[in-house]
């Protein structure tokens, strides 16, 4: 089944229109959609990573829970859809902090950030079938060096650090 987004404008305004997901069609020029990206760190300060799939792109690579924000979905909506659908983990809307946004001119993406705290272990973790392989509970200093090790994705790695430095990256 096609995946929809709701297409902005350089100011962020709704456009109205729609456009069917394709990994291989770039988004019209001057037009956005949103992107959620969710730090889920539990009791234990550890941070929940999962590893994609690697029939998808970036296939194989380690990363945060997020994803696209589907037509009709608010930002935080879909962060809540993307967190449960990825990991299994049910948050409600008020229990993710937002922490900030990177807008990318060139993909088209509004990278909305958003952190989780809850209380879960391994145990609670579903992994979404087709999305992602396997997963991981690591420490910052644990996840700055699988991006060394080019095992987490960089691009995702360096806006994390960028958009959570004074909350959560000063222990790295």
């Amino acid at each position: 089944m096609p995946e929809y987004f709701d297409l902005y404008d350089r100011e962020l305004r709704p456009t109205g229109e729609k456009w069917e997901r394709r990994e291989t069609v770039p988004l019209p020029e001057g037009r956005f959609h949103y992107v959620v990206n969710i730090l889920c760190i539990n009791k234990d300060g550890k941070i929940l990573i999962t590893q994609r799939h690697p029939d998808k792109p970036y296939g194989g690579w380690w990363e945060v829970s997020g994803g696209s924000v589907v037509s009709g979905e608010k930002p935080l909506d879909g962060a809540v859809r993307e967190l449960f659908e990825e990991t299994g983990l049910k948050a409600e809307p008020s229990e993710l902090r937002y922490f900030g946004q990177i807008i990318r001119e060139r993909s088209g993406c509004v990278h909305n950030f958003y952190m989780y705290e809850g209380d879960f272990s391994e145990e609670d973790i579903v992994l979404q079938e087709g999305e992602t392989v396997d997963f991981r509970l690591v420490t910052p200093k644990e996840l700055e060096q699988m991006s060394d090790r080019l095992e987490f994705l960089d691009f995702s790695f360096n806006r994390l650090r960028a958009v959570f430095a004074d909350i959560f990256f000063h222990h790295i």
